[in-house]
């Protein structure tokens, strides 16, 4: 059998990945406009329709099942490139979104494209637009069923440590608020350094033990307040986060805000462990709340992203303390 031409296929290609993507931006605008508050969070969107879209397009770039299940396996990438640049320059979606989703795309492509071979191999003629039409109203079903299904609230602690070169008395002023952290300090990190997440430039403290107000200021608008509820001198002091002016946070996307339905950090604090003479480990902890249909999946970005922040002030609280302790 001779080869088929190719510019036909590419043209097919091309105008089965246009419709799917425009499929994909009418759900986006239909999930946007309906439930604002949790639409994009949910397995329609992220696992369901990925899975669609690349099992629309792969069914109907291969018409005479000639394929090999490589290549089905490839149209998914080219899709979520293609979806990448889109919601970065036209969606203006956070990068730190289009990041943590495209992992999740990724694999539920590569699983239609998957399904899609395998059905196209059980044809035993060309084409059945009964398929494709079940392909792309399946995300549609699912967007109706899934408000009826409650989403599994987990929560969540992120912790790090510290040994510094110096007694808890000496940390525990640091640990109030530093006003002034200078650019350089801290450590270079994934999250803050490369996705772009700001560092702090600043905390105090508006009064003293429980009850009082520890102010943070991590430049390009934000600013929030975290509200003493622990308070041991030179050993712990712990707050509860309050976001209560977050409407100038331009860093990240609208659907990461740390108080939103899907994702809200509640508490934190530093605690003291003396190590012997002059020595004392510094632990940070972390607790959020995450209601999402990947619970267990957000927790491993939030062990990374919240992480490299921890790990970065902790190195900031080593640095003063250790430096202060030498100018002595």
């Amino acid at each position: 059998m001779s080869p088929r031409p190719i510019r036909p296929a590419l043209v097919r290609i091309v105008a089965a990945i246009a419709v799917a993507l425009a499929f994909a931006l009418g759900v986006y605008l239909l999930l946007e406009a309906v439930r604002p508050e949790l639409g994009l969070i949910s397995f329609s969107f992220l696992l369901i329709l990925p899975a669609a879209i690349s099992a629309f397009v792969c069914y109907v770039a291969d018409p005479w099942k000639e394929r090999s299940h490589r290549d089905y396996l490839l149209i998914p990438f080219y899709i979520l490139l293609i979806v990448i640049v889109t919601s970065l320059v036209f969606l203006r979606e956070g990068v730190i979104c289009v990041l943590i989703l495209s992992p999740l795309w990724a694999g539920s492509g590569a699983a239609g494209a998957t399904i899609a071979y395998r059905l196209r191999r059980r044809q035993r003629t060309g084409n059945d637009p009964t398929y494709c039409t079940a392909l792309l109203i399946l995300p549609l079903l699912a967007m109706q069923i899934e408000p009826m299904i409650p989403l599994p609230i987990d929560t969540h602690s992120v912790t790090r440590s510290i040994v510094i070169n110096a007694s808890p008395d000496a940390i525990w002023p640091l640990l109030k608020g530093i006003p002034d952290v200078h650019p350089g300090e801290g450590q270079w990190n994934l999250s803050q350094d490369v996705i772009g997440i700001p560092r702090p430039i600043g905390a105090r403290l508006v009064g003293d033990g429980i009850g009082a107000a520890r102010l943070a200021n991590w430049g390009q608008h934000i600013d929030f307040r975290e509200r003493i509820i622990e308070w041991q001198p030179a050993r712990r002091i712990g707050w509860r986060f309050i976001f209560d002016d977050i409407a100038g946070w331009g860093y990240t996307d609208r659907h990461l805000m740390p108080d939103s339905p899907y994702f809200r950090i509640t508490t934190g604090g530093y605690t003291m462990e003396p190590m012997g003479p002059r020595q004392t480990r510094l632990t940070l902890d972390t607790r959020y709340r995450v209601r999402t249909p990947v619970n267990a999946y957000s927790a491993l970005w939030g062990e990374l992203l919240l992480g490299d922040i921890e790990n970065n002030l902790l190195a900031l609280m080593k640095q003063r303390a250790e430096c202060s302790r030498d100018a002595r």
